[in-house]
């Protein structure tokens, strides 16, 4: 019997000896080695700035802040992801407006999202889920429409003059949809390279934005710069390169940039990027060629105008409940293969039910969660790896319940 696990990191010789050469530098915080892998970020992602933080998290929360979104404001997320979508929102003192999936799908509901649109809505967080790309045409269609509500309470804000759209992009680094690359499409996008992600730092994330007329992306990055590093005007990176130790501190902020040592590692796993994305993929198509004939449906990860980023693998049993779910899910374990569940849609939770949400609000995202089953999916699975898999899930859909 193989031993599978569901998501462990990719990580060659290029990554340890990026990692042992900031070790030998004398330099491992915030340094050059960040600032490489920023603007290789960008440049990978089509956009003309990026800037790495120490999470997702981290890089959503600091972009709200930044917009000035707080207390009497809406944000609007769906129910179906993680918490990190809908905590940062609490975060700021601001109120998440949750979404129904549409039926059927794992995205929101896009009828019911325009609905909920109103003078208080600053924001709406789409999630690429699984690394597939959200609609963001119909997203945009219905911020165009509703921007008459939009009262800007910050210069920023009046640049864009409507609801700001900002992707969770964790799952998404390298998707694309209609010939544009996840990072470029939404007004910022959030991704993260948490130690399961297709492209790992350890921990750490980055944000990208779009170019937008009266946006000055070079003082927008230096706002990230101040948000990350407790208002601080001058790190310890701009003191070691001038002549002066003077800085002062302009707000109190927050600490949370990413050290040359996670940037290190993000340089060398985005080196090989290209042919982890397509393994990814050549391992979806084998997956998808050999559930064909069984009672299940999957995610749909390609086609003529969208290309997933590939993370995540799910299944979904065809006309089951939970309890099956999670037997399967044990069947799966017992013959050495982990899986995993994504995810519990934010009601069940009871951080949400806490602040008043209820499950039985949002039954298509229930109906998509009860009986879906995310297989392991990564690229350091071999052919071999890969078949096993295959094998214990036809044999264990084949038992009997």
């Amino acid at each position: 019997m193989k031993n599978i696990p569901f998501s462990p990191p990719d990580i060659t010789r290029a990554e340890i000896d990026s990692v042992v050469s900031v070790l030998e530098s004398g330099w491992i915080t915030t340094g050059p080695r960040t600032k490489l892998f920023e603007q290789k970020i960008a440049d990978f992602c089509h956009t003309e700035r990026a800037v790495c933080l120490s999470s997702q998290t981290a890089c959503a929360e600091m972009t709200l802040r930044i917009l000035g979104i707080g207390p009497g404001d809406e944000v609007i997320v769906p129910a179906y992801t993680y918490t990190a979508t809908a905590s940062i929102v609490c975060h700021i003192g601001a109120k998440p407006v949750i979404i129904d999936c549409a039926k059927g799908s794992f995205e929101m509901d896009y009828d019911k999202m325009e609905a909920a649109i109103n003078e208080n809505t600053k924001a709406i967080i789409p999630v690429d889920l699984a690394g597939v790309m959200c609609d963001y045409d119909r997203i945009f269609e219905a911020v165009e429409r509703k921007k008459h509500l939009f009262t800007p309470a910050n210069e920023l804000q009046s640049i864009y003059g409507r609801v700001i759209v900002m992707c969770d992009g964790a799952h998404a680094l390298g998707a694309q949809r209609a010939g544009k690359m996840c990072g470029e499409v939404a007004d910022f996008t959030n991704f993260s390279f948490h130690a399961v992600k297709n492209l790992t730092t350890g921990e750490g994330g980055a944000v990208t934005w779009r170019n937008i007329d009266g946006l000055d992306n070079d003082q927008l990055y230096r706002q990230y710069m101040l948000f990350s590093l407790h208002g601080q005007t001058k790190d310890t990176y701009a003191k070691n390169k001038g002549t002066s130790w003077e800085y002062d501190v302009v707000k109190t902020q927050y600490k949370c940039n990413m050290p040359d040592i996670l940037a290190a590692l993000g340089l060398a796993q985005l080196d090989r990027y290209d042919q982890m994305l397509t393994r990814r993929h050549q391992l979806i198509e084998r997956y998808n060629e050999a559930f064909a004939d069984l009672p299940v449906s999957v995610l749909d990860h390609s086609s003529d105008d969208h290309r997933s980023s590939g993370h995540l693998y799910f299944v979904r049993f065809d006309g089951k409940d939970s309890d099956y779910r999670n037997t399967f899910f044990k069947r799966m374990a017992q013959n050495g293969v982990i899986c995993n569940v994504h995810f519990k849609p934010l009601p069940l939770l009871t951080a949400y039910k806490d602040l008043g949400f209820d499950i039985k609000d949002y039954p298509n995202a229930y109906d998509m969660y009860k009986n879906q089953l995310t297989l392991p999916l990564n690229t350091t699975l071999s052919d071999e790896d890969a078949q096993y898999i295959i094998d214990t899930f036809r044999r264990c859909i084949a038992q009997p319940y």
